[in-house]
């Protein structure tokens, strides 16, 4: 994609619903989606502000990349705030459920997680703690609890 060309007009408009007063961060003031502040490039093409203030001011973002607020505020369209990262370590930065978890180096008993005692599941999304999993399977009634929640299947 090439950079977007915005005439004198529409350029204006755009820059009128950005407070650069709000310290290092520029807010987007106008409308949005999820959070993050969108903009009417043209008829039928709505844009990310801060992809278009990207885009405006330092280049394209690279293939295959997506733009990460290094400040965690999604109305900022600062481009120092800004940074090209591939999709996992965006979400790897953020504090989803998924992000926080990929962060964890130990389980809840304390025990570390490493190739020797991290269980991968099927899915490939899932990580047990080994050790927790084996203790657990030495506790009276295992076997005949999963043997019951297998055949009510």
């Amino acid at each position: 994609m090439t950079r977007p060309v915005l005439r004198e007009p529409r350029l204006r408009k755009f820059l009128m619903k950005i407070d650069f007063r709000s310290g290092d961060c520029w807010i987007w003031t106008a409308g949005g989606s999820k959070g993050y502040g969108e903009f009417l490039l043209t008829p039928g093409q709505q844009i990310l502000v801060h992809v278009l203030m990207y885009r405006l001011m330092v280049g394209e973002v690279p293939a295959g990349l997506q733009l990460d607020h290094k400040c965690r505020n999604r109305r900022c369209v600062n481009p120092e705030h800004l940074e090209p990262v591939t999709s996992r370590v965006n979400t790897l930065r953020g504090i989803s459920p998924t992000a926080i978890n990929a962060r964890k180096t130990h389980c809840i008993r304390g025990h570390e997680f490493n190739a020797h005692n991290t269980v991968i599941g099927d899915n490939g999304r899932r990580r047990r703690c080994r050790t927790c999993m084996n203790a657990s399977r030495r506790t009276p009634n295992y076997h005949a609890k999963r043997k019951a929640r297998e055949s009510a299947k």
